[in-house]
């Protein structure tokens, strides 16, 4: 067991590194120049030039990602090249309030969708199954930026019950904090409880064809019984691999949402470290998210380790 978990943390730093690369590479074939751009159009060649060599963008690309990668392993992430700022104190604030989001939607919709996935899995064919099997192909179906755009149409346009912008300051009571909230989380808890419901259901349907299972069903034990005591623990394993993923979806993946929403998130940060080509905080931002990623799926390799005895004891 340990020489698996041992064997995933080094998959997981193989591929932060080749991720380094490539963010790396992409993000130096940004079109524009980030001197000419803080600079402004009335900069002279030489004020330029100067801008270039103080940030070290007049070296080789192959010694700037060294120097970007030693860095970053000591934990120093740089200077902001648009506004000069350390890069560590622009993403703190930022950090925090993407994790506070994902924190939310994941206490809610992580308890809620095991609830609703075992609940179909129990009454399979009725009519509960029918109206979440139909609920969640359709959610799955629709893009995030669509349940988004549909949210502030109808309840912050036509009802006019919450705002349509997520405009946290940090002084908010919590009443006020969870107002502005609303319409993120709503958008986030839709777009992720549908996957997890949809796999939670599939999980444990496929476990009760097992041969263990059908012995039960012949001794007259009953399905829910079944279920929460036996098909239940032999599906945590795909069941938390699901909801590791959803939930580095969370971190990684709501540039629509807190775009469409004004959020100062983290991934807000990177667009607009994207639109003033600040590539030292871009490459922060993907390396966060990446990071979160990895660890995430790390995690849930491990746990879906401890809840199978045959990876814990492969022999």
């Amino acid at each position: 067991m340990q020489r698996m978990v041992i064997q995933r943390i080094w998959i997981g730093l193989a591929t932060l590194w080749v991720v380094s690369v490539m963010v790396f590479i992409m993000t130096a074939a940004l079109p524009g120049d980030v001197a000419a751009i803080v600079l402004g159009q009335s900069a002279t060649p030489e004020s330029l030039a100067a801008y270039r060599a103080e940030r070290g963008l007049d070296q080789p690309l192959v010694f700037q990602y060294f120097g970007w990668l030693g860095s970053l392993m000591t934990g120093d992430l740089g200077i902001s090249k648009a506004g000069g700022a350390t890069i560590s104190s622009l993403i703190a604030g930022r950090l925090y309030n993407t994790m506070l989001l994902a924190a939310i939607v994941a206490v809610i919709s992580v308890p809620v969708s095991v609830m609703l996935g075992l609940l179909a899995a129990m009454y399979p064919g009725t009519w509960i199954d029918r109206v979440l099997t139909f609920g969640t192909l359709s959610l799955i179906s629709v893009p995030e930026f669509f349940i988004a755009t549909f949210m502030v149409l109808i309840l912050a346009v036509k009802l006019q019950w919450l705002p349509a912008i997520a405009n946290i300051s940090g002084d908010e009571t919590y009443l006020e904090l969870l107002r502005g909230l609303a319409m993120p989380l709503i958008t986030l808890i839709i777009v992720v409880a549908a996957q997890m419901i949809r796999m939670t259901r599939a999980g444990i349907l496929n476990v009760m064809n097992s041969p263990y299972i059908e012995m039960a069903i012949l001794k007259g034990v009953r399905r829910n019984r079944i279920i929460l005591r036996h098909a239940f623990f032999n599906t945590i394993g795909p069941i938390v691999n699901v909801i590791a993923l959803n939930l580095a979806y969370l971190v990684s993946g709501v540039v629509i949402v807190e775009t469409i929403f004004a959020y100062p998130g983290l991934a807000k940060l990177m667009i607009d470290g994207v639109q003033t080509r600040d590539l030292p905080l871009v490459q922060a931002c993907a390396m966060i998210f990446c990071g979160t990623y990895v660890v995430l799926i790390i995690l849930a390799d491990v746990a879906a380790i401890l809840a199978n005895p045959r990876l814990r004891n492969p022999k």
